[in-house]
């Protein structure tokens, strides 16, 4: 069991994947997948974030990107905390199109239930 006092918080994902050819960009786009569906959101195109309400939570989805590293990748987690979280800014260059993509990350409604 943990000592330290945790507080609900944001595990970061931040990866560099090889894409040159097409078998890496397929193997590229299983992992962000593999994120989506283990409840990860994308905050930038090698960026990704997910809740955790406990340290047991956090272990699990550390252990869980872990098995989904491809083989050549280079990924990268940090722990913020939700205050952490809350004071992030986004900053947008008058140019930026990131097409169908949310322009600045919301927090999901069921995590609004722990602010």
């Amino acid at each position: 069991m943990n000592n330290s006092p945790f507080s609900m918080g944001w595990l970061m994902t931040m990866f560099d994947l090889p894409v040159m050819t097409p078998d890496e960009r397929k193997v590229a786009s299983q992992f962000r997948k593999d994120l989506l569906d283990h409840g990860f959101l994308m905050i930038q195109f090698s960026v990704y974030a997910r809740p955790c309400v406990n340290f047991e939570q956090l272990k699990k989805h550390i252990s869980d990107v872990q098995r989904l590293v491809p083989p050549a990748g280079n990924v990268r987690l940090l722990f913020i905390t939700d205050e952490q979280w809350a004071k992030s800014v986004t900053v947008i260059g008058p140019n930026y199109n990131q097409g169908k993509r949310a322009v600045a990350p919301t927090v999901p409604e069921q995590v609004e239930f722990w602010e």
